[in-house]
C-alpha cells in the first residue's frame, strides 16, 4: 500500500476483501476483528449489544442521581424594565440627545443604542417592544442628523 494512492489503496483493499468474502467459511478471517462492525456480529449471547437492556442497566447503574432527576423547568425570562419604556419622549431621555451632537456622536448612541436593544438580543415574547425602541430611536437619530446637516448648510 505503500506508494500507492489513497484511491489505489482503498482499491487493493476492496479487491482484498472480495477475495476473502469469496473464500471458505473457515478460512475467512473473524468479522469482529475485520471491520466496523466488530462485536456487532457473531453470537447474540456474547455479542456486545447481546440486547438494550445490558446497556440500559449499566447506563442507570453507574448514573448518578443528578443524570437521573427529571430535568428542571426554564425560568421565563423578565422583561428588562427599559423595554417598557417605549415612547418617544422616554427613548430620547434613553438617548440622551443634546443640541451639541455632531455626525460622530449620533453615530455611537445609534450603535450603543442597538447593542442594548436590538430584537435579537432578547426573548421572542419581548422582541415587540424591542424591535418598537429601535425604529422610535432611528427616527430620531435620523432626524437629529437631518437638523445638524441643514445646520452646517447655512
Amino acid at each position: 500500500m505503500f506508494g500507492m494512492s489513497v484511491f489505489q489503496s482503498v482499491l487493493e483493499r476492496l479487491k482484498a476483501e472480495e477475495d476473502e468474502d469469496e473464500a471458505p467459511e473457515e478460512e475467512r478471517p473473524s468479522a469482529a476483528i475485520r471491520g466496523f462492525n466488530a462485536g456487532f456480529v457473531g453470537n447474540p449471547e456474547t455479542s456486545a449489544m447481546a440486547g438494550s437492556g445490558v446497556v440500559q442497566r449499566a447506563y442507570f447503574d453507574t448514573a448518578s442521581d443528578e443524570m437521573l432527576a427529571p430535568a428542571k423547568p426554564v425560568p421565563k425570562p423578565v422583561m428588562p424594565e427599559y423595554l417598557r419604556r417605549i415612547s418617544p419622549e422616554q427613548i430620547a431621555a434613553d438617548l440622551a440627545l443634546t443640541e451639541m451632537e455632531t455626525q460622530l456622536t449620533l453615530a455611537d448612541k445609534r450603535r450603543r443604542f442597538a447593542a442594548e436593544n436590538h430584537p435579537d438580543r432578547h426573548a421572542p415574547d419581548y422582541r415587540a417592544n424591542a424591535t418598537l425602541r429601535m425604529k422610535i430611536a432611528n427616527m430620531l437619530i435620523d432626524e437629529a442628523q437631518r437638523r445638524l446637516r441643514l445646520m452646517q448648510r447655512r
